[in-house]
């Protein structure tokens, strides 16, 4: 028995002795910090966390290091990790970096797409087109992350889609979704985007994804008031 209770801990496996990866613990503690289960500035100890996601501590401290890395957690001596708690700058600069690398990325599309990444992006703008024009907005969220998860994808440049892809997950864990009115025009957008990157034009797919990024960011407030009041400040 207690053999068995070292090996979970040593290996990061549930009750049933199946082994649960950092990297799912990872997604899953990120996820809640977007979703703002943990609050900036929240204690993460690893006790609670492997209680809650049902591991063992091993892949708990795994996945606290990655999400360090990330700028989600920070780690002081002596008292531990916490939910990080972004400064204005910090917070403005998501939304400059999001308006430099995401034009970059549709270029890049527009340059090494395949088809099968056309036919998945023209197969979400054709979602998303007919849920905001029904008024359907709870999918619209998803389908966006997809879009543009799968538009980096289309680049060809990993490092770029990973990047892209950080890059979302801390912009919707600082700022909030932005106005649902212009829910049919930003997919129209997309639905441009897409039509530029089928035709290989890299500059048109560039300019209409910098114009789109701009509307997307002029619309964003961010989801904590004090990020709000340092902004104004």
């Amino acid at each position: 028995m207690e053999t068995g209770d070292a090996e979970s801990g040593v290996n990061g496996t549930d009750g049933a002795g199946r082994r649960i990866s950092a990297q799912v613990v990872c997604t899953a503690i990120r996820d809640d910090i977007v979703g703002g289960f943990y609050p900036p500035g929240s204690r993460l100890t690893e006790e609670l966390l492997a209680r809650r996601y049902g591991v063992s501590r091993v892949p708990v401290r795994e996945a606290l290091r990655t999400l360090e890395s990330e700028g989600f957690v920070r780690t002081r001596r002596h008292a531990g990790a916490s939910v990080a708690e972004p400064t204005a700058q910090e917070a403005a600069d998501l939304l400059e970096l999001r308006g430099l690398l995401e034009p970059l990325g549709a270029a890049r599309a527009a340059q090494r797409r395949t088809d099968a990444h056309l036919k998945v992006l023209r197969g979400l703008v054709r979602l998303g087109q007919e849920r905001s024009q029904q008024g359907q907005l709870s999918d619209l969220p998803s389908l966006n992350g997809w879009f543009h998860e799968t538009l980096a994808q289309a680049s060809g440049s990993p490092t770029l889609a990973a990047l892209l892809t950080q890059l979302r997950h801390k912009i919707a864990w600082v700022y909030g979704e932005g106005e649902p009115d212009r829910a049919v025009e930003s997919w129209d957008e997309h639905g441009a985007i897409v039509d530029a990157v089928a035709r290989g034009d890299a500059e048109r797919a560039r300019r209409i994804s910098a114009g789109h990024v701009e509307r997307a960011v002029a619309v964003r407030t961010p989801k904590h008031p004090v990020y709000a009041a340092r902004r104004r400040n």
